[in-house]
């Protein structure tokens, strides 16, 4: 496998979709990715970039466990489903294959990358391209040390503003989706480019209930009488406020180990021991957001 390259599928994909599914935010955030996404596989196609300087790139910012690497799988089987007739090839970027401690290496890597293997990919058809932690592949220049080889980072940011430029110009058929946990991370000429910007919250009151709702009905269909517990939905929601979609669902299938008996047979599972579950991931969450501030 190519470097850099963590995945590779033809789309449309069913496990892609369903993860769109998983994603529970406002379905305008849904609709308006959708339509940037189409926006950037139509217009440059037809229409000189100084006249409509698109550069088919979408970037999804937001705190860890937001759900934007699933989102953006989602997104890229989306688009492939309304593409009909047409070939559509996935590639999912991993930014520290591409990384090198030999002076040079990092930005000959990205060179190649954004040269041959995403145009090859666009090869009879169009390439939607997973750039994921992109503030590792783009980082900000004007924040980097003087220590851990500077130049060879700062080359390869160049490298990948140049790659960018390239595939606008000369690959109108290839969308990038990049996601970032840091947006204050990646440089600035790169976030300048993206045709859209768009941050994912963590999820209202409502989407922790589809959440929440969605995890129970997963466990139900192996273990039916776990469904009951969704009487007491409101009191998980106001207890998991803040809390992002991954650690939500983690809780609710945490609260399974509330105790031997639980574990070995799900359906003991109690409100009270889902309820202490979700308590405690968010009162750990909150102590993993103040150190980190």
């Amino acid at each position: 496998m190519n470097s850099g390259i963590a995945y590779r599928c033809p789309l449309p994909d069913v496990q892609f979709e369903t993860a769109w599914a998983a994603i529970k935010i406002d379905q305008g955030v849904k609709d308006r990715l959708l339509a940037q996404s189409m926006l950037a596989l139509t217009v440059r196609r037809s229409v000189p970039f100084d006249a409509a300087p698109l550069h088919g790139l979408i970037v999804l910012a937001g705190i860890p466990g937001t759900g934007k690497t699933t989102l953006a799988r989602g997104l890229a089987t989306k688009v492939a489903s309304m593409l009909t007739g047409q070939k559509v090839t996935f590639l999912q970027i991993d930014p520290h294959g591409l990384a090198s401690a030999s002076l040079g290496k990092s930005q000959q890597q990205v060179t190649t990358l954004f040269t041959q293997t995403i145009p090859e990919a666009g090869m009879g058809g169009v390439a939607v391209v997973l750039l994921d932690e992109v503030e590792t592949l783009a980082a900000d220049r004007r924040r980097m040390s003087l220590e851990a080889n500077p130049v060879d980072v700062h080359r390869a940011t160049d490298a990948v503003l140049a790659g960018l430029d390239l595939l606008t110009r000369t690959h109108k058929n290839i969308l990038l989706i990049a996601t970032t946990n840091y947006p204050q991370a990646v440089d600035a000429a790169f976030l300048s480019r993206a045709d859209l910007i768009e941050t994912i919250p963590p999820p209202n009151a409502e989407a922790r209930a589809e959440i929440i709702r969605d995890t129970l009905d997963a466990l139900a269909r192996q273990w039916p009488k776990v469904a009951g517990l969704g009487r007491d939905m409101a009191l998980f929601v106001t207890a998991s406020n803040g809390m992002d979609g991954r650690r939500l669902r983690k809780a609710v299938v945490g609260a399974l180990a509330g105790s031997l008996a639980t574990a070995r047979d799900p359906n003991l599972v109690t409100s009270q021991q889902l309820l202490a579950a979700i308590k405690a991931a968010t009162q750990a969450g909150k102590e993993i957001g103040r150190e980190a501030a």
